[in-house]
């Protein structure tokens, strides 16, 4: 246990909960910024089996923040999951760990979570379209999850314990949780390592067994700005919520509320159709505007928002349809749909 020691050492901890946490399973979503932070945290204190599921693939601009990769894993284009699998077994050969290349779908991750024993599961995905999967996921098979999110100096964090705290759904009709991106604000290092430092701590927390130190409140910061605040969102528990209320229906995990993609008969482009309109009711003079303020040039006329990224041409409609132009890579364009449009 001498590898371990400065954690046992840790009362709430001890070898009681070192051995406890080496018997836990840890589903992680997402191997960017957040999930390489809390990946390699996890390993190094112990996690018994660690599947960490990714569809993307190491860029240069990723070895900013992200922890676990090197300039050759960017100049190979190495998914993220393979590159995060090999350095993790380097850090703690101990360790299982498990890496799928893969789009997380609602099929994907039931069959997954019935699969396995999961302990716990960790948000550290770049869009809501997934954490609304996993928020229903998590209430419907009675796992705890961690949300966390973070862009420019900003950062949130909340756990999730089915049957005793809100659930994501019942947060989003009342706290703002979305907006900028990553790839429109940028990012700085700390916010990431912040929101890092929390979701791992309430992690240890479950996999060692002491729930009753968790945090119950809902977390968010701006290191910029020296903003700091804990809210308390007991009382946001919806009892009519459809993920996690009374009579419960698991809505995200219904094909009819599910993003829909299409590759355009005769044209290289791919079509997303979002279960709804733009987030929050957004219109399209907001997307200008959101858009605009980030340095991107905006074509726009009543019907339509159109922008060049990546050298890719997205036009957005009202109704929440967009269609990407230049690929019929349906993984591609959804990665640029979340980072611009999501």
């Amino acid at each position: 246990m001498d590898r371990y020691s400065r954690q046992t050492l840790f009362a709430p901890i001890g070898l009681e909960g070192q051995k406890s946490i080496g018997d836990k399973h840890v589903l992680l979503i997402g191997a960017g910024a957040l999930g390489t932070g809390n990946a390699e945290a996890l390993v190094r204190a112990g996690v018994g089996k660690l599947t960490i599921i990714d569809r993307d693939y190491v860029e240069w601009s990723n070895l900013q923040r992200q922890q676990l990769y090197s300039e050759q894993d960017a100049h190979e284009k190495l998914p993220k999951a393979v590159a995060a699998k090999e350095r993790l077994q380097q850090i703690n050969s101990e360790v299982e760990i498990e890496a799928q290349i893969a789009d997380v779908t609602t099929e994907m991750l039931d069959t997954l979570v019935k699969k396995e024993r999961f302990d716990l599961l960790l948000d550290a995905t770049d869009n809501f379209d997934i954490r609304m999967i996993m928020n229903d996921i998590s209430q419907k098979h009675v796992i705890p999850w961690i949300y966390g999110a973070c862009v420019g100096s900003y950062g949130i964090t909340f756990t999730i314990f089915p049957g005793d705290t809100p659930c994501l759904q019942c947060l989003l009709k009342t706290v703002p949780l979305g907006g900028a991106t990553c790839d429109t604000a940028g990012i700085i290092a700390p916010a990431v390592g912040t929101v890092v430092a929390h979701q791992v701590a309430e992690a240890l927390k479950i996999l060692s067994g002491n729930l009753e130190d968790c945090n119950r409140k809902l977390v968010s910061f701006d290191l910029w700005k020296n903003q700091y605040v804990t809210l308390n969102v007991e009382k946001l528990r919806d009892p009519e919520c459809l993920s996690c209320g009374e009579n419960r229906v698991y809505p995200h995990l219904s094909f009819e509320n599910q993003t829909k993609t299409a590759v355009l008969c005769g044209r290289d482009s791919v079509q997303i159709r979002p279960a709804e309109t733009f987030s929050g009711g957004r219109s399209l003079k907001g997307v200008k505007e959101l858009l605009s303020s980030q340095g991107i040039k905006v074509e726009a006329n009543p019907y339509l928002v159109a922008f060049q990224a990546e050298g890719h041409r997205l036009v957005a409609f009202q109704d929440g349809r967009v269609l990407v132009h230049g690929t019929k890579d349906i993984a591609r364009a959804k990665t640029l749909y979340h980072r611009y449009l999501g």
